[in-house]
């Protein structure tokens, strides 16, 4: 069997590794940086939810393209439940339905347990290799010491987004491939924090629990945390796709007691006195009463302006946070480039996967649910 060269030791390219191995053929993966899946690493920082156990068509719907959703479904949310116990890491259901190692797991552990799944399968790795030129027979890399040719049949590229570019999802292979011809829509920040207007620093930190945050063309419930330099939380990236679409500045507006319409809020003051009827009768939180407390005195008095803003709470948004901080971005290697098998028009003999291609989702499980399935239909899609 021909030898299989990955180029990038990401999820996306190490599942591809994986898949192809599993196929018999052996399989040589290069990266750039001195050790594997630095962002995956770096993405369990802040809680290492692999997937998420919702229904499949919800499941789906979660992504932005047809294309996407259709490679998610050979290899979904389910069936990475199932890999993960086929390398010893046992999940379970958190919660909010996102899926998790079992407690005790570190995202070091999974990724070791990983690891050594592809050591027995034979899979060689070459770090410190920086791809830095392609074309139809022969991938250049360039070492610490020197310039490397391969020769290649078969390579498939993994080479990430552009978000976190310490660990080595950097970008730069954009340039190299405009510059061949190959069309990369526009990237930029997403699952991001956004900007705004006004900054409720004396609030950062502090998180607003059970809220809905809206604009016109969508909703999220959930909750968000103010920041020193707006806002940011699941309901925050979620509507990312909804603002990117507008041109900024705009508005983004909180509803703080999602249970209750306004006339049933402005019946609950009757009277009472407004800090009293915020706590006790409609038992907002310190950081929702510290928020309205904000505004000015006399919507802060008045029982019907101030119903209206606690189902409205108005926030200016002024944009994204900049792409080396985000969780994720969106845009990359046009679909229109690529084969049903996800290999290039232009190189037949080079199959992409991951963030690189241009896809988007929200956190929660989603990212790297794409870029498992991308990786593992390079190998096993059915059109090759």
């Amino acid at each position: 069997m021909e030898t299989i060269h990955i180029v990038g030791a990401g999820p996306a390219g190490l599942m591809a590794a994986q898949e192809y191995a599993l196929q018999g053929h052996p399989v040589i993966v290069y990266d750039h940086k001195a050790a594997a899946a630095r962002k995956f690493l770096v993405a369990g920082n802040g809680g290492f939810n692999l997937s998420h156990a919702e229904p499949l068509d919800v499941f789906l719907d979660r992504y932005d393209s047809e294309q996407i959703k259709e490679i998610v479904q050979t290899f979904n949310n389910k069936d990475t439940v199932s890999w993960l116990e086929s390398i010893g890491v046992p999940t379970f259901i958190g919660s909010s339905g996102k899926v998790f190692p079992v407690k005790g797991i570190k995202p070091i552990e999974v990724l070791q347990r990983w690891l050594l799944r592809l050591s027995q399968l034979g899979v060689d790795f070459k770090f410190g290799y920086y791809l830095s030129d392609f074309d139809s027979r022969k991938l250049t890399f360039l070492t610490v010491n020197k310039q490397i040719e391969v020769i290649y049949n078969h390579a498939v590229l993994a080479l990430g987004g552009r978000s976190w570019p310490k660990t080595g999802s950097d970008g730069k292979w954009i340039d190299l491939f405009q510059n061949k011809g190959i069309a990369v829509t526009a990237t930029g920040s997403a699952n991001s924090g956004l900007e705004l207007a006004t900054v409720y620093s004396s609030l950062a930190g502090q998180p607003l629990k059970n809220v809905r945050l809206f604009n016109r063309y969508a909703e999220k419930y959930g909750e968000l945390v103010f920041t020193d330099y707006g806002i940011e939380g699941n309901a925050v990236y979620h509507l990312n796709r909804a603002v990117r679409s507008q041109a900024f500045p705009q508005e983004l507006f909180i509803d703080l007691k999602p249970s209750f319409d306004e006339s049933r809020i402005i019946s609950a003051f009757n009277g009472e006195k407004i800090s009293n009827v915020l706590k006790r009768q409609l038992r907002l939180g310190p950081t929702k009463i510290s928020l309205l407390r904000t505004l000015d005195k006399d919507v802060y008095t008045s029982p019907s302006k101030l119903a209206y803003i606690i189902k409205n709470f108005p926030l200016k948004v002024t944009g994204f946070r900049p792409v080396e901080e985000v969780i994720s971005t969106h845009g990359g290697v046009s679909w229109d480039e690529l084969n049903p098998n996800l290999s290039l028009k232009k190189y037949p003999a080079i199959q992409l996967c991951g963030e690189m291609l241009a896809w988007d989702a929200p956190t929660g499980g989603y990212l790297l649910q794409a870029c498992f399935a991308t990786g593992y239909y390079t190998a096993r899609g059915e059109t090759h």
